[in-house]
């Protein structure tokens, strides 16, 4: 087997000083992992120029398109990298929400006014890595990819050190306004508690969506949003000139290295405290909370199941029950959830049976997104789908898409939700899934609102 070639240049943290360089070129994609800021992941990953995009075809399953993704990768062909790197080359780019009606019996989606595609995916050759345990940035390229292609990439970034390309102007024209009103939240939350008292179900992820007129180039805005708000799973995907997703999750779906697969689903959220005092107060009232420690294990349960389908059986394990993670607008509850593929099954499967994420669907699945569709007034697009990279060796990494926004057709959209349970009170969870994203709003509306 033919091992990548690995071109060594100078380490930055912050990966948006290389991504400036290719920020403008066909199916440029960042996987950020909100360094300096963001202390938990390790890996930046970037690509631009794929060989092959694909996205799924009228009427086509998810299985079909899966199929192809396979395709895919083996007309790359395998390589040999040192497993210290998580991507030799392969599959990088979006899983939408509304995927997932390939694959389930949804007979009845609300309006799609987004007419995002179900699916983005690039077939790339090449990637910058920064592993910011070691503090190296290298290019890796995989073999198919020419010495000319290899020799004008690394001209790219080598040539532009350490200076930045100028940042273009963005702005909106409007602030955000949300899509329902507080009574109509309230009625659907009836509803849903309607749903869980008769038995259909016994969680429900309920969401609201922002909106507000935009222009100009979103990789400012992405910029400035990730200098007060980087996750260690964000993400910028350049879907044409004028139209991306910016998403800043603090969630992990699922990743796979060398065979063994990990989902880390976020439960139960609270804000942060205004002192110290009232912030270690709040985190100890989250972990403590029966409701969230309820609502968490519902989803960990669900998930141990969806992994389950293509584990050993016996693999399946939860080493991490109900952790507080913090960020700087919440506190969050998260578990981890680990398994080891069985022999015959491979990630593309995994991701196909365990999508979408259990912890933005509720319990049990299908039901679930039944009564989503039934009470949310759109489809959701980007909104709790995935960001994801699958390489030729089966490495996988992928994103929950949550503090997520799409740039398109002169809007700039974005979502808020949580798990509602049998004991929710529409109050809290109306606050609640204001104060996930508000930061995100405040921040962009403070930065680029023109007020004429």
């Amino acid at each position: 087997m033919v091992s990548c070639h690995i071109h060594a240049i100078p380490y930055f943290a912050d990966p948006t000083t290389y991504f400036s360089l290719i920020r403008h070129a066909s199916g440029a994609i960042l996987l950020d992992s909100g360094r300096p800021t963001s202390q938990r992941g390790r890996y930046d990953l970037m690509s631009a120029w794929p060989t092959k995009h694909l996205q799924p075809l009228d009427g086509e399953s998810f299985t079909s398109f899966a199929d192809r993704l396979r395709s895919a990768l083996r007309q790359l062909g395998p390589a040999e990298l040192s497993p210290s790197l998580p991507f030799a080359g392969g599959l990088i780019g979006y899983f939408s929400y509304d995927l997932a009606r390939r694959n389930f019996r949804l007979e009845h989606p609300p309006a799609d006014n987004l007419k995002l595609p179900h699916a983005g995916i690039g077939l790339y050759n090449w990637s910058l890595t920064s592993d910011h345990i070691e503090r190296t940035s290298q290019l890796v390229f995989h073999p198919a990819a020419s010495q000319e292609e290899q020799d004008r990439i690394i001209n790219v970034f080598e040539s532009a050190i350490p200076q930045r390309r100028q940042s273009q102007a963005f702005t909106l024209s409007k602030k955000f306004t949300k899509d329902i009103d507080y009574d109509d939240y309230e009625k659907a939350l009836s509803k849903i508690h309607d749903y869980i008292h008769a038995g259909d179900c016994y969680q429900v992820n309920f969401t609201q969506r922002f909106q507000a007129e935009c222009s100009g180039d979103t990789w400012t805005a992405y910029e400035t949003l990730r200098n007060s708000c980087a996750t260690p799973f964000g993400g910028f995907v350049s879907l044409d000139a004028v139209s991306s997703i910016m998403s800043f999750s603090p969630e992990r779906f699922i990743r796979c290295e060398q065979g063994s697969l990990e989902t880390r689903p976020i439960k139960g959220t609270t804000p942060r405290g205004r002192t110290k005092s009232e912030d270690t107060s709040n985190a100890q009232a989250l972990l403590n909370s029966p409701k969230d420690r309820a609502e968490n294990l519902m989803i960990v349960d669900l998930l141990r199941n969806d992994l389950g389908k293509n584990c050993r059986y016996g693999s399946v394990t939860v080493p991490e029950l109900f952790r507080i993670e913090s960020y700087p607008n919440v506190h969050h509850l998260v578990s981890t959830i680990r398994g080891e593929i069985v022999e015959g099954k491979d990630v593309v499967d995994v991701l196909r049976d365990a999508f979408p994420g259990g912890s933005i669907t509720g319990a049990p699945k299908l039901r679930s997104m039944q009564i989503i569709d039934e009470l949310e007034a759109s489809q959701r697009g980007i909104y709790c789908g995935s960001l994801l990279y699958i390489d030729t060796r089966g490495e996988m990494d992928s994103s929950i898409a949550i503090r997520t926004l799409l740039a398109k057709d002169g809007l700039l959209t974005c979502w808020g939700g949580g798990g509602i349970v049998a004991d929710s009170e529409a109050g809290s969870e109306y606050q609640e899934s204001l104060t996930k994203v508000k930061n995100l709003m405040d921040c962009l509306e403070q930065h680029f609102f023109i007020n004429d």
